[in-house]
């Protein structure tokens, strides 16, 4: 039987988010069809996330950019990393052309690193991007600051106009170098609101608002946690990796509630934009609390998506790193609801193309 090998990039957890969507969604299709995801994510972000049947494995493909925290961009890092791995590029697409063939690969699906969508083209079969921007498109933003982003950019779009099919998710750039494109509707799906359930894990009080704070990684000084502390009539959630031991900020594991059933079990959601909390956000009709973002092109795109789908405050980054929340979060419960609804189902989609084009190259 042929298989579907899935690539998913770490830069960002909204990446392996939906690709978890798609994941579950192609299950659900065909219960016994052979599936390999390659990632470097961790594997405790998958737990609870898809079925077991799945098979992971570890791969690093791109570098996307290097992040100093949720918030901050280091361009210099970043650009350094991609030129690394770009000498590494022809023995990762012959790693991934051979392990194709061992595996009887039938269609690589890739969110969104380039090298297997190489390798697929190099042993001529079916080759699917999914995502919401492309690397050509964020890199070429930083082409001013080192003329070296141009030309990874460059390369990567040169990959893209050769990959047989794009699934254009919902807050996208145009992603024009994909000469074919497919637009999916919302992917998420809403979370169960288990709140009596974590008020017995972590001792918060149900009578007061429930805030989570929805970051990665976000540096939080003494000071700033003591700001959160006084702010009586609020309890406040962070799920690891990122806590703050100690403090008053009540620490969530994946592996005893998932992402999607804490952030359905919550008032408020404090963040910084990014494909997967706005997705969630959406899904589970969530007000969300946005900080800005430096260096990061797609910031735009989903701040429109945010005030079009989401009941929303603004938040300046200089408060959040402060801890002086209270007049986001006093703003964003009482905003009128969204104008508009997005229309779901986009992993259902997703998946029966990518079964489709499986039968016919397989």
């Amino acid at each position: 039987m042929k298989k579907i090998a899935y690539y998913i990039t770490a830069h960002g957890y909204g990446h392996g988010t939906r690709s978890c969507d798609i994941l579950n969604a192609l299950r659900d299709l065909a219960p016994y069809l052979p599936i390999i995801v390659k990632t470097d994510l961790p594997r405790a972000f998958f737990s609870g996330r898809i079925d077991d049947s799945i098979d992971l494995r570890s791969g690093a493909y791109d570098v996307g950019l290097v992040q100093k925290d949720s918030i901050q961009v280091d361009l210099d890092a970043s650009i350094e990393s991609i030129h690394s791995l770009a000498r590494r590029e022809s023995e990762l697409v012959a790693q991934e052309v051979a392990f194709i063939k061992q595996e009887n690969v039938g269609v690589v699906v890739a969110d969104i690193p380039a090298i297997p969508l190489q390798a697929a083209q190099q042993v001529g079969i079916a080759n699917i991007a999914t995502g919401n921007f492309g690397w050509d498109w964020i890199y070429a933003e930083f082409s001013d600051h080192d003329p070296r982003w141009q030309i990874h950019a460059d390369k990567l779009r040169r990959v893209y106009e050769r990959t047989n099919l794009l699934l254009r998710m919902p807050f996208a750039e145009p992603m024009q170098a994909f000469p074919r494109r497919i637009d999916l509707p919302l992917l998420a799906r809403p979370g169960s609101n288990r709140r009596a359930e974590l008020a017995r894990l972590t001792g918060a009080d149900v009578s007061k608002q429930w805030v989570l704070l929805s970051f990665t990684t976000l540096n939080l000084n003494g000071q700033a946690l003591e700001n959160l502390a006084q702010l009586a009539d609020y309890e406040f959630f962070a799920v690891e990796p990122l806590q703050w031991p100690g403090s008053s900020v009540h620490t969530i594991t994946r592996a005893h509630v998932s992402f999607s059933d804490t952030l359905a079990s919550m008032d408020l959601v404090v963040t910084k934009p990014g494909f997967g909390i706005v997705s969630e956000c959406i899904a589970n009709n969530k007000p969300i609390i946005y900080a800005d973002r430096e260096n990061f092109r797609e910031y735009p795109v989903l701040v429109e998506n945010i005030e079009r789908y989401c009941r929303n405050a603004f938040i300046a980054s200089a408060d959040l790193y402060a801890g002086r929340l209270k007049r986001a979060l006093q703003h964003a419960a009482v905003v009128a609801v969204p104008p508009a609804e997005m229309p779901r189902g986009g992993a259902e989609i997703a998946a029966q193309v990518i079964l489709d084009q499986l039968g016919r190259d397989g």
